[in-house]
């Protein structure tokens, strides 16, 4: 007999798989329904506009400089040797010391010119001997020449010899004196106030006159800095000069400043006194100098410095961080605001850098908003929300005691965080 619940079997399955179907589609909705909640909330978070940090630019006189490298060397450089031949017998210094003009340094054996010497005083003393009998001969023939007891021949010949005797005087005294001098050149002194090096001969050696070297004495006070400077910037130089705006390094002081290898800033200064009469045609740059005061012997011959050398007079110009700058293929740019707090880019031409602020030459007005901070979040035509922060820079000349702490920038700043507002008149300027 057939089972009667086979009949319902299929009524059944077909409520089933309507159910099944329905909380599936339930389901389907809950989730998405879910989803768009969870997508309305990201976009209303990323519809804020970002914060960030803006400020204006400064405006402070800067002095434009070219930066060159150069050397320190000697104003006077010395190479001692030996005016008369002989056996070094001592020496008086230690290698590397400081010396004074006039301070011995060697000692060479006198003895042969201390003979010679004295030979040569015993013949001038006999040439006088003989010249003083020539004048009394002469005398007493000039008496018998005027009684009429001798002859004028004879009288002529005693005279030619007396003024052969006074000659021969002379030569020997010329002879004495040398032979002075090389005795005196025997004793080497130190000709100019310096630093000297080691000494090349030991004693025990025989020295060669005028060729043997002996040891080399530097000057370091004053002390020069030679460096170079471009074609273009000479040029630059002379139009100015030509122009009446500055006045030429050969007719007036010029100072330029210098650092050394270990330095930063460029506190240290010298006075330009000499310009080569040529740019050399090999690298294309002129030759100068500059004195430099070395009180404290801090500088030596032969050291390494950058050197900044000033062009034209100092012109008001406008400054940013250099951390708003933007680098694009070699371009540089900046991130402006607009009067409706939109992020605008701008090409701009830097100049030099001062205290951490880098001079914009072209692309920025006084009242510009520059973003300085949170560049990251920016892009180009899109809303933010900046923050204005007011810098006054302090004179960077500052002396040593009124200068920050060491964890401070170079320059002394006053910050104030507000809410940025678009400035009156500034619509058109971007």
């Amino acid at each position: 007999m057939p089972d009667p619940a086979a009949k319902v079997n299929p009524v059944f399955f077909a409520l089933a798989r309507f159910a099944t179907v329905c909380l599936f589609v339930a389901g389907l909705s809950i989730v998405s329904v879910i989803g768009g909640c969870q997508k309305s909330v990201a976009m209303t978070s990323e519809a804020k506009p970002p914060e960030v940090i803006v400020e204006h630019p400064l405006t402070d006189d800067v002095l434009e400089y070219e930066e060159t490298t150069g050397r320190l060397v000697a104003k006077e450089s010395v190479e001692v040797r030996s005016r008369v031949s002989g056996y070094l017998d001592k020496a008086f210094f230690s290698d590397g010391a400081n010396v004074q003009e006039g301070q011995p340094l060697f000692q060479i054996d006198a003895r042969p010119y201390e003979v010679e010497y004295l030979r040569a005083t015993a013949n001038v003393d006999q040439s006088k001997a003989r010249l003083q009998r020539l004048k009394r001969d002469e005398e007493r023939k000039r008496k018998l020449y005027l009684s009429k007891n001798t002859t004028q021949e004879d009288l002529d010949l005693t005279a030619a010899d007396r003024a052969e005797a006074e000659a021969g005087l002379e030569s020997l005294v010329a002879m004495k004196d040398l032979a002075k001098l090389n005795r005196e050149f025997t004793h080497i002194t130190s000709p100019i106030t310096g630093r000297i090096s080691r000494r090349l001969v030991d004693p025990g050696n025989l020295i060669k006159a005028d060729d043997t070297p002996l040891v080399t004495v530097m000057s370091l006070n004053p002390i020069y800095a030679y460096f170079d400077i471009d074609e273009r910037t000479v040029l630059r130089l002379e139009r100015l000069v030509r122009d009446g705006k500055v006045k030429s390094p050969r007719d007036a002081i010029y100072e330029v400043k210098f650092s050394l290898a270990d330095e930063e800033d460029y506190s240290r200064k010298g006075a330009i006194d000499f310009l080569d009469n040529h740019i050399s045609p090999t690298t294309g740059t002129l030759r100068l100098r500059a004195t430099v005061e070395n009180d404290d012997l801090l500088l030596s011959p032969g050291m390494f410095i950058r050197v900044q050398v000033p062009i034209g007079k100092p012109h008001p110009a406008l400054l940013v961080p250099e951390e708003a700058l933007g680098s694009d293929q070699g371009q540089r740019y900046i991130y402006v605001l607009n009067e409706n707090d939109e992020v605008v880019y701008r090409r701009v031409r830097i100049g030099l850098l001062k205290a951490g602020k880098r001079v914009i030459e072209e692309g920025l007005e006084p009242a510009d908003r520059v973003i300085v901070s949170g560049l990251q979040r920016v892009r180009v035509g899109k809303k933010v929300q900046p923050k204005l922060v007011e810098r006054v820079a302090l004179n960077a000349d500052a002396p040593a005691a009124e200068s920050p702490a060491k964890n401070e920038s170079k320059t002394t700043i006053e910050a104030k965080s507000i809410e940025a507002k678009p400035t009156a008149g500034v619509a058109g300027r971007h």
